[in-house]
């Protein structure tokens, strides 16, 4: 197979033909086939065409997942409007500086989302941005009728991405039909995926794990996708073997979660593929504890659209254990002397909306765009990420990237997840210190886990400091289930009192 370059609206209207009474989206609320959630799409376009909305406009969506989610990003789709995704974790200050940044001239937002009142931000927001068209979802004309109008192009912007949040200012990345269908295209077709699967997505729509690696891969494929509102393990575990999914995808946490959860035991899933950003630890407990054989490792940014790396379902098991994947079609992968992974290609953005600054920052002169992240390449251009650049801590001239402690960590029984970030110390200028959850029923001291730890890892690497916690939730995550480093490091800070150490 090959990609020839489509819109959205294309692909959706060859879903509703091809198989309009096969399931396309399955939430707590609602069952669309493919035909209904295109006249459910038709219908978001023309609300917004109603609005004065049309081709370029950027219309911001502030929800968690569900069928009106999808309707509107993919009623915007059909007119040539651009989506902004605004995440459900920001405060009326970032909302306002993501849909000011973007020129949004609409917000279409569920009036409360679990315990957040979205509707007592809007004063505010429209205080800030009094051109701002503000739609409550029960504003909505779901029978509106849409007028004929051309469509986009596939080059033509689909989404503006902005960064999750882990910086003081996000930025947001511009992305294509193009960008993005083909991605979502191309990483389903390395795990697998085909129309009768059914896939969980355990990422919100607002994130690009969400949009293009769960949403526009169901599309891609025709199979159907099934979603919750926000990610909560049992729950998703219940779902999973109600619907009998048999993909799901995930970065660590959220599989360590899954697994960890006390009903786990008593679930029986279908699982048999999908994706994962995960540690070799992390991994080997996917395959043998939840069954998914053909699990494959993923790397990516939403820079990328996201995905750079994945590994084929019929790679051998051991590669996709150790994350070894090789790049899509197209794309090219480069180190940097310095151990950066750098990209260029078919899938990465157009640059940062409205800040030409930032993007110049992100490629280097000859045009390859900066990821970030440390990796390594094998003799088989394989890549394996090693970590983030700026997680990379020294200890007595030593580097640490936490991601090869928090694998030590994992490797013991109790432990569900770990992290790892650098703090201050007077003597070496940095060392470890570790937080770590606890399996249910699972019992091991802070001191257990060091000498665990000491055991297995070179004396840099193992942690001075360690606390063992609940979970990350008051300590700082972002939506899509990555523990905010620099949170964690702010609050080891303050719990082990090294503020004034230099």
């Amino acid at each position: 197979m090959s990609w020839e370059p489509v819109t959205l609206g294309q692909l959706l209207e060859a879903n509703a033909h091809e198989r309009g009474g096969d399931e396309a989206l399955v939430t707590p609320t609602a069952r669309l086939t493919w035909s209904q959630l295109q006249t459910r799409a038709r219908h978001a376009a023309a609300d917004l065409q109603s609005r004065g909305l049309g081709h370029g406009d950027r219309v911001g969506i502030l929800m968690g997942n569900g069928e009106e989610w999808l309707s509107l990003f993919y009623g915007a789709a059909l007119i040539g409007a651009v989506t902004v995704p605004v995440n459900t974790r920001f405060k009326a200050s970032e909302v306002v500086f993501c849909l000011k940044q973007s020129g949004a001239k609409a917000l279409y937002y569920q009036e409360t989302f679990l315990t957040i009142d979205f509707a007592a931000i809007m004063p505010e927001v429209r205080a800030a941005l009094p051109a701002l068209q503000c739609i409550s979802l029960l504003q909505v004309n779901w029978r509106a009728e849409a007028k004929p109008l051309a469509g986009p192009s596939p080059s033509d912007l689909l989404l503006i991405q902005f960064t999750s949040g882990t910086t003081a200012y996000p930025k947001g990345v511009m992305l294509t039909h193009d960008n993005m269908l083909r991605n979502a295209w191309a990483a389903g077709t390395r795990i697998g995926c085909r129309a009768e699967d059914r896939y969980f997505n355990c990422r919100p729509f607002f994130h690009v794990g969400g949009s293009t690696l769960s949403a526009l891969m169901s599309l891609s494929f025709g199979c159907c996708v099934v979603t919750l509102p926000t990610f909560e393990a049992s729950a998703v575990l219940e779902m999973l073997e109600r619907e009998r999914c048999t993909l799901i995808s995930g970065n660590d946490t959220i599989f360590q979660m899954l697994m960890g959860d006390e009903s786990f035991a008593r679930r029986k899933l279908h699982l048999r593929g999908g994706w994962a950003a995960s540690g070799p630890q992390t991994m080997r407990a996917i395959i043998d504890k939840l069954g998914m054989k053909h699990v494959c490792a993923a790397y990516g940014l939403s820079e990328a659209s996201p995905n750079v790396v994945m590994n084929d379902w019929r790679d051998p098991e051991e590669l996709r254990v150790q994350g070894l994947a090789k790049t899509h079609e197209g794309l090219e992968i480069r180190i940097s002397p310095g151990g950066e992974i750098q990209v260029r290609g078919w899938s990465i953005m157009k640059g940062y909306c409205n800040n030409a600054e930032a993007t110049a920052k992100a490629f280097t002169e000859d045009g390859w765009l900066r990821t970030g992240d440390l990796g390594e390449l094998n003799t088989e251009g394989r890549l394996r990420m090693v970590g983030r650049l700026k997680d990379v801590f020294r200890v007595g001239g030593e580097n640490v990237a936490p991601a090869e402690v928090e694998e030590v960590l994992l490797s013991h029984p109790a432990v569900e997840t770990a992290q790892v970030v650098g703090v201050p110390d007077p003597r070496l200028g940095e060392v470890g210190c570790a937080y770590v959850t606890l399996k249910d029923g699972a019992r091991a001291s802070e001191a257990e886990l060091l000498a665990h730890a000491k055991a297995r890892c070179a004396n840099f690497r193992v942690p001075r400091y360690l606390r063992i916690v609940a979970d990350f939730e008051a300590i700082g995550m972002t939506a899509s289930g990555k523990v905010q480093k620099t949170k964690l490091r702010e609050h080891a800070l303050k719990e082990f009192n090294l503020g004034g150490v230099t």
